[in-house]
């Protein structure tokens, strides 16, 4: 498993944001679920390469990554300097559980400590199916998961009803046993979560009936999702505190939703362009014809003129893709393509009468191939 996120875009470090954006799509498609039903290896990589194109398209998330790897992802406010904010107190913190080997109460460097309370909910991921308009426009769709909510019987305290958690007495409320020793180098304090109330600071001494003491319970929930404009297949949404409830009144962690969207009919996606193929017979491209075209905003009639070669492109400004971030107020371009239907078979008429027409133009074709019957007759003759 790639654990580079460089390595799993498979793109090099100086790439730009349109060589990431490239390749994101290209890989997405590859490893999205719907390409590979069933197989759990492709979608751990799917969502590995979500997680690696949202930090690499975030320039300050990537310069983190660049100078400190995942782990610069992780401090403070959410992917700052590892070695920010609390400074060496923070590196203790990690070693001697929020305390400093140098003194008795608290971290000597002005770190933060571990504070009591409850953990925070897990987050979760949800799969969001979009029908080719919503992703082009934007629109509100419902995702359904099974996640763990507050428990309405006892508000999330997890205490029964006529009762409400109270203070731990190994830990004083604090979350956390202190242990202190003798050294060299003076008073060495360490510090563990308290096993008794495991770390929240407080316990339940009558449980809830209905969560039994943990302040939540799972069930399946339903969430109307705002989706803007300009979204594909791949994108994924981030909702803050729209995760799993934490137990005991923690906070809700994160939901992460990943967009699927349902392919058209007769329309393709080109980033915010749309194309649309118009079949068109060698007389119509020749002498030229008005046409009747199926846009997203409805029938809009475009003349072609006499002489349309195949592959030729006519351009519709503005009936494209919805840009991400423009408010609705920029969209891209619906390019129709010509594509020339030559017949593969002819009645003797129309044979004839190409024939003439290659005459006339000074052109050599092929001598008319007789049928069975011409055939036939010919040899008895």
């Amino acid at each position: 498993m790639a654990s580079d996120f460089y390595d799993i875009l498979e793109v090099g470090r100086g790439a730009s944001a349109e060589e990431l954006k490239k390749a994101y799509r290209k890989r997405a498609r590859e490893l999205h679920p719907d390409a590979n039903p069933g197989d759990a290896t492709a979608e751990n990589k799917f969502k590995e390469l979500s997680r690696a194109y949202e930090v690499l398209s975030d320039p300050q998330q990537r310069a983190q990554y660049d100078r400190f790897g995942e782990a610069g992802l992780g401090g403070a406010g959410g992917g700052g300097d590892p070695f920010s904010g609390g400074g060496l107190g923070d590196i203790f913190e990690a070693f001697f559980g929020g305390n400093s080997p140098f003194g008795g109460g608290g971290n000597g460097f002005g770190g933060r400590g571990q504070t009591a309370g409850p953990p925070r909910g897990q987050d979760l991921e949800v799969i969001a199916d979009l029908t080719f308009e919503q992703a082009v426009f934007g629109g509100t769709v419902p995702v359904t998961l099974r996640t763990a909510l507050r428990c309405d019987d006892c508000s999330g305290s997890g205490a029964g009803s006529g009762t409400k958690p109270v203070t731990c007495s190994d830990c004083d409320g604090a979350g956390q046993v202190r242990r202190v020793r003798q050294s060299l180098l003076g008073q060495m304090v360490s510090a563990s979560p308290c096993q008794r109330c495991s770390g929240i600071g407080q316990v339940v001494s009558t449980p809830c009936t209905a969560c039994k003491g943990d302040g939540r319970i799972v069930e399946n929930a339903t969430y109307q999702i705002d989706v803007p404009g300009g979204v594909d297949t791949g994108a994924t949404l981030r909702l803050n505190g729209r995760g799993a409830v934490g137990p005991r009144g923690g906070a809700a962690g994160d939901l992460y939703v990943h967009i699927r969207v349902a392919a058209h009919a007769t329309l393709q996606r080109d980033e915010y362009d749309l194309i649309a193929v118009q079949n068109l017979g060698i007389a119509t491209a020749t002498l030229g014809t008005t046409v009747n075209i199926e846009t997203l905003d409805g029938t809009e009639e475009v003349t072609i003129p006499h002489g349309t070669q195949h592959g030729q492109e006519f351009v519709l400004r503005g009936r494209g893709v919805t840009h991400l971030n423009s408010g609705g107020k920029r969209r891209g371009d619906l390019r129709i393509i010509v594509q020339i239907e030559i017949p593969t078979k002819l009645t003797d008429e129309e044979d004839a009468l190409l024939r003439k027409f290659a005459a006339l133009r000074g052109e050599t074709v092929k001598d008319q191939e007789k049928g069975l019957k011409s055939k036939l007759k010919s040899a008895f003759s």
